[in-house]
C-alpha cells in the first residue's frame, strides 16, 4: 500500500509539475544559436546511427539485410519469428545505453542525434501509435538530462520513405512520402505526437523533421519539400512554440536551393557532407546561406571516411563557427569511429547469407547473434 501510495504521488507530482520556463530552452539568434542568458551553444554533437534504425552496412550484410525491414526478415528467417522480435527489442536496448551517453559527454561531446525509424513509433498498417519508440527516447531523454547532453530528434525513416533508398526503409525503393496524402497525414501527425509528449524537455533542443530527402533521381518531388515544412511546423508550433526546428535540404541534405526565406523565426538550416574536399569552396553555398538569411546553419552528418580528412573537415567547421556531428557514435570491426564493436566469432557466416550464401542453422545463428548483443 505504501509503495502504491508512493508512485500516485510520483505521478501526480510530474502530472501537475509546472512546465519548464521559455529561457530553459536553447533557440537562434541571428547566424547563432544561445541559451537562456544569451551564451552563444557551438554544437558537437555525434550521431546515434543503427540503433533505432539499423543500416546494413553497418552489420556489414549484403543485399539481403541492407535496410531494417530486410535485416528484420533475414533474421526472422534464420532463427523463426518470436526470437527475431525478441532479438531485436534486446538490440535496441542495449545498443545505446546511459553508459554510452556518459562516454560521449566524457569525450567533449555535447549532443547526440539518434536515427529514428517511424515505425517503431506507428504502426505501418494502421498507423495506430507504438509504445516502443516513445519509450526508447524517454529513457535517452532521462540519460541526457543525467549527464547534459543535447538531443536532437532526427526522423531518418518518415512514412511511405523520403528518399527511396535503404536509409529511409522505404517499401518500394521510392519516396512513397510525396506522391501519398495518407502519408503525409502520418507524417504530420506522428510529429505533433512528438512535439505533445516532448515540449517540455528543453534538453531536446530541435526537432529534425526529415533527414536526407529526395536524391536527384526523384527531383520531380523537390518543389513539394518546403511546403511540406511549412505545413509540419504550423501543426507542431499550435502545440510546440519553444523547440527549434532543423530543416534539411534536397539532395541527400546538400542542397539549399530548395528554399525560400525562412518561414519561422526559431529553424535552423542542416547540411550534410561526405567525402568531397575539406575546403572553403565545398560549403562556400552553406555560408552563403547563413549570410543571405541570417540564420544558423549546421553540420548534420560528416564522417565515414578517414583520420586525416576528419582533421581537415572538422577543423574547418570550426574555423567557420559551423556546429558539427560525427556519424555515426559506433559500428561493428572499424578504425573510424569513437567505438567499434567486436565481429563476433562466426559472424562471416550470416553476412554470407546476407548475400545469397547457405543458411546457417537455427542453432548456430542464435549463439552468434546472443554474441553480438554481448559484444
Amino acid at each position: 500500500m505504501k509503495k502504491l501510495i508512493a508512485l500516485a504521488c510520483v505521478a501526480f507530482l510530474c502530472c501537475c509539475s509546472s512546465p519548464p520556463d521559455p529561457s530553459d530552452y536553447l533557440r537562434t539568434d541571428g547566424q547563432k544559436i544561445i541559451d537562456g542568458a544569451g551564451n552563444e551553444i557551438f554544437l558537437r554533437t555525434v550521431g546515434l546511427g543503427n540503433w533505432l534504425l539499423p543500416e546494413g552496412y553497418m552489420w556489414k550484410f549484403g543485399k539481403d539485410g541492407y535496410r531494417p525491414r530486410k535485416i528484420e526478415k533475414l533474421i526472422s528467417d534464420m532463427i523463426v519469428d518470436d526470437k527475431a522480435e525478441l532479438f531485436l527489442r534486446q538490440f535496441r536496448q542495449n545498443y545505446i545505453t546511459e553508459s554510452d551517453i556518459a562516454r560521449i559527454k566524457e569525450l567533449g561531446f555535447n549532443g547526440v542525434r539518434p536515427a529514428m525509424n517511424w515505425r517503431l513509433f506507428m504502426d505501418e498498417k494502421s498507423g495506430a501509435l507504438k509504445k516502443e519508440g516513445f519509450r526508447l527516447i524517454d529513457n535517452l531523454v532521462e540519460w541526457c538530462k543525467i549527464h547534459q547532453v543535447y538531443i536532437i530528434l532526427d526522423m531518418h525513416a518518415a512514412p511511405g520513405g523520403q528518399t527511396g533508398a535503404n536509409i529511409d526503409d522505404s517499401e518500394n525503393d521510392f519516396p512513397e512520402l510525396f506522391d501519398n496524402e495518407e502519408n503525409q497525414e502520418r507524417f504530420v501527425r506522428l510529429w505533433v505526437e512528438i512535439a505533445k509528449r516532448y515540449r517540455n524537455e528543453p534538453i531536446i533542443i530541435a526537432y529534425g523533421l526529415i533527414n536526407e530527402p529526395l536524391p536527384d533521381k526523384f527531383a520531380q518531388f523537390n518543389e513539394q519539400l518546403e511546403p511540406l515544412y511549412k505545413r509540419v511546423i504550423q501543426a507542431i508550433r499550435e502545440i510546440d512554440p519553444h523547440h527549434m526546428i532543423s530543416l534539411e535540404g534536397d539532395h541527400w541534405s546538400t542542397d539549399f536551393t530548395v528554399f525560400g526565406p525562412p518561414f519561422d523565426t526559431n529553424t535552423i538550416n542542416q547540411f550534410h557532407k561526405y567525402w568531397t574536399l575539406a575546403d572553403t569552396r565545398s560549403i562556400q553555398p552553406y555560408l552563403d546561406f547563413r549570410a543571405q538569411h541570417n540564420v544558423p546553419i549546421y553540420l548534420g552528418e560528416s564522417g565515414e571516411n578517414n583520420l586525416s580528412w576528419y582533421w581537415l573537415a572538422y577543423q574547418l567547421y570550426e574555423d567557420y563557427d559551423i556546429g558539427w556531428l560525427f556519424w555515426p557514435w559506433k559500428k561493428m570491426d572499424t578504425k573510424n569511429t569513437p567505438y567499434s564493436i567486436v565481429k563476433p566469432e562466426g559472424w562471416d557466416a550470416i553476412a554470407d547469407y546476407s548475400r545469397g550464401g547457405e543458411k546457417p542453422s537455427a542453432q548456430q545463428a542464435e549463439v552468434i547473434l546472443q554474441q553480438f548483443l554481448d559484444n
